[in-house]
């Protein structure tokens, strides 16, 4: 009888029964999902459709006319013994040879024995034997003369397995037959029929998923009808194949450093390595030894490729170049993409890059939803990338001397990490460094070798003779490990110390405005930091009338919210449609297909946020998308709105700048006090204007005595709190506001609206 032998690598179930260990066989139940499984799946489904038996559902109890045929053939005899059994064999299958069919005796009166000491009675036996003999000439036979043979029989079974079923396979299995159950719906039914796993073993492997959705043996013969097209496309396949990882001894960058000569020595094979570093084990070492390690791989003559924090989206002229048909399915679109790697230089690596394209089209395919059209933009993405970098990798190639691609900040998009998992596949080694563990990666993958440091540290540039190498001091690191102590996760943040906010608004009582206002922003209700991203809560408000018409107080009140960092619009408007902008005229060319164009903008000569810390330029053109996306201003995509809305906040008064300029998002917050006592209406670009600082993380309130509806009318929905106070008034003057802080406000806003003081009633 043949043993269950334990597993450590899939493709032991390819050898034959002269290369493992012993009399062994195979028996596993498969859970869950990766790449390497799929791989493994559709080569066993290809071994078991050839020359063994695939299962989809269950196997078919014997019908009326399968009896009444064994039971002319055999007559209606019993005995659970394992003469009796072999004879019957004999006789019932007449072309098994002799040792297969004393294994499967001996299996069939193992599986008996173990039944009668369950509890069950002579005639369970019997009719137990009756339904093995069907299956065994119905459903088996094309493999019983193979058990134990030089190449074992593969059985592949897909779905819920009954008690019998799986007596049957283990008859099999101890007669000479590798087995793999499939359980796409997880194993709890397989636990009620084996609960200690006696039969078969669970397959463990790391990063194993769920099923991707649609996943079966259907899906795998038409991923091998895929490979069949494939090879008539690409022709047979490459004659070297990828060892991965597998010869690493976890020292990082030493790995790559290994000659392929003390990588393996195995004919037809190229030694690559797929690595990623995260965090650092030294941060007073970390650049120096990325520097000796450039130095020494340019000294032995490896060809290099340095990104640093993100890889350039492809150009249009880039793109240009993919050549693409309109295809209707995966199968036809792989294998035409497929069509653009062309490397002259040597046709066994066009061969290589060719089906590792492919390999990693289905595996992206299998892992998403399918869409075709984003896999297409995807693929179009890894092509041109391929076609930037592939001269300056594999000029010139030598499988000794494998080139070296370099990523220094992680992947920040999918796209680039589905353009490293092909890399991966390459006879080329691949090192991700991920220094700061504050910025993560989105490479995932099985076939990734990683090593993780919990020392964290920001690196913006690989160090080596052409980048303008900056060596820290022991002082520089002291005080960034004080700077990392005091400020992480203390509730204590330094100067500026984050780079992306975003406001909430807050939904106060009116009398809490004025306790909240001089609040900073880390002491308000809602403030949290995720992910290095500030959320910041924010006041937008209307006030409406005056409290028990007492004008005073409410001038009083008003005085109250004003400081050196309020921007006072008394009577507005504050911005007028017809004032001079000189960006007004260029928007067109700021927006296309609703996406700002970021470098246009920042490019052109009347764009004068250009003196601003580049975070704040980013926080400004984030939230002039976030005001385009959510279709705040009506209008806004339906009759040009969304191009007032660019003139508007690109054309920004320069104190309104500066003040930006100065803004810490975790401490107090700018203020936009609005004040409007009149009847002429508040035009659409101070509406804009408001929404537009409410993003930014301005507190802003509009005081409105009237009670008249303000910039709320150029809204598509509710997005500032309204208090009603008091009693509508009418006609009422403004005062002055006299206070140290207010001249310069004056100053500012007589500039800007050409008025002079007016005091209070």
């Amino acid at each position: 009888m043949f043993a269950h032998q334990k597993l450590d690598d899939l493709n032991e179930y390819f050898l034959n029964g002269s290369d493992r260990p012993g009399k062994s066989v195979y028996f596993y139940r498969i859970c869950g999902y990766n790449d390497n499984i799929r791989r493994f799946l559709v080569q066993y489904y290809e071994e078991a459709a050839k020359s063994g038996v695939v299962i989809e559902g269950r196997i078919p109890n014997p019908d009326e006319r399968n009896l009444d045929y064994y039971e002319e053939v055999m007559g209606l005899d019993f005995r659970p013994d394992v003469d009796f059994l072999d004879i019957s064999l004999k006789k019932w299958l007449p072309r098994m040879g002799e040792r297969q069919r004393k294994q499967v005796a001996s299996a069939i009166y193992d599986s008996l024995t173990a039944m009668r000491k369950a509890g069950k009675n002579e005639n369970m036996l019997k009719n137990a034997y009756i339904k093995f003999m069907c299956w065994l000439y119905y459903r088996f036979e094309r493999v019983v003369n193979q058990l134990g043979g030089a190449r074992f029989p593969k059985i592949l079974y897909e779905g819920a397995i009954s008690r019998y079923e799986l007596d049957m396979l283990h008859i099999l299995s101890g007669a000479g037959c590798d087995i793999v159950l499939l359980l796409l719906q997880g194993e709890a039914s397989y636990r009620k029929t084996d609960p200690d796993s006696a039969v078969s073993r669970q397959l463990a492997l790391p990063d194993m998923a769920d099923f991707p959705e649609g996943f079966d043996i259907r899906w795998l013969r038409r991923e091998l009808e895929a490979d069949r097209n494939q090879t008539q496309v690409c022709g047979s396949p490459p004659q070297l194949r990828g060892c991965t990882n597998t010869w690493m001894e976890g020292k990082g960058l030493a790995d790559i450093l290994k000659p392929v000569s003390a990588r393996g020595k195995e004919d037809g094979v190229y030694y690559n390595c797929f690595l990623r570093m995260s965090g650092v084990e030294d941060k007073l070492t970390y650049q120096n030894d990325l520097y000796r390690f450039w130095m020494e791989l340019s000294g032995s003559g490896r060809k290099i490729v340095i990104v640093e924090q993100e890889m350039t989206a492809p150009s249009n002229e880039e793109i240009g170049t993919i050549r693409r048909k309109p295809c209707d399915s995966l199968d036809s679109l792989i294998p035409e993409l497929s069509k653009n790697i062309v490397f002259g230089g040597n046709m066994e690596l066009q061969k290589i890059m060719r089906f590792a394209f492919i390999e990693t089209m289905r595996e992206e395919a299998a892992g998403s939803t399918g869409n075709l059209s984003r896999l297409t933009g995807r693929a179009v993405y890894l092509l041109c990338w391929l076609k930037r970098y592939q001269d300056q990798l594999f000029a010139g190639w030598d499988v000794s001397r494998p080139g070296c691609f370099i990523y220094l900040g992680g992947c920040k998009s999918d796209n680039e990490a589905f353009f490293l998992r092909f890399m991966g596949r390459l006879p080329v080694d691949v090192l991700i460094l991920v220094p700061d563990l504050n910025r993560p990666c989105r490479l995932r993958s099985d076939r990734l070798y990683e090593l993780r440091y919990e020392t964290s540290m920001e690196l913006q540039r690989f160090p080596r003779q052409d980048a303008g190498v900056h060596m820290p001091t022991v002082a520089y690191h002291a005080e960034r490990e004080l700077d990392t102590l005091l400020y992480q996760d203390t509730g204590m943040y330094r100067e500026q110390q984050f780079q992306k906010a975003a406001s909430m608004t807050l939904q106060p009582i009116y009398e809490e405005i004025s306790i909240l206002w001089n609040a900073e922003m880390k002491y308000r209700p809602g403030f949290e930091v995720t992910d290095s991203i500030v959320n910041m809560p924010v006041i937008f408000a209307k006030v409406s009338g005056v409290k028990d018409g007492r004008v005073k107080e409410y001038w009083a009140e008003v005085d109250k919210l004003l400081s050196q960092e309020t921007i006072l619009v008394p009577g507005g408007p504050c911005l007028r449609p017809h004032e001079n902008n000189p960006m007004k005229a260029y928007v067109t060319q700021f927006l296309k297909k609703g996406k700002l164009q970021r470098s246009k903008i920042k490019e052109h000569p009347a764009y004068t946020y250009g003196v601003l810390r580049e975070e704040i330029q980013e926080h400004i053109l984030d939230k002039l998308q976030l005001l385009l996306d959510q279709r705040i201003i009506r209008g806004t995509y339906e009759n040009g709105t969304e191009y007032t809305i660019l003139a508007t906040v690109l054309n920004l008064s320069k104190n309104m700048v500066r003040i930006l300029q100065r803004f810490d998002f975790t401490k107090r917050n700018p203020k936009l006090v609005y004040i409007h006592t009149s009847d002429f209406l508040i035009p659409l670009e101070d509406s804009i204007l408001a929404a537009f600082l409410n993003l930014v993380g301005f507190d802003v309130v509009f005081f409105i005595p009237t009670g008249y509806q303000c910039v709320e009318k150029y809204y598509n929905r509710q997005i500032m709190e309204e208090y009603r106070i008091g009693e509508y008034m009418y006609d009422m003057g403004i005062p002055g506001f006299d206070s140290n802080s207010v001249n310069a406000r004056r100053s500012w806003r007589d500039k800007v609206f050409k008025r002079g003081d007016r005091r209070w009633d």
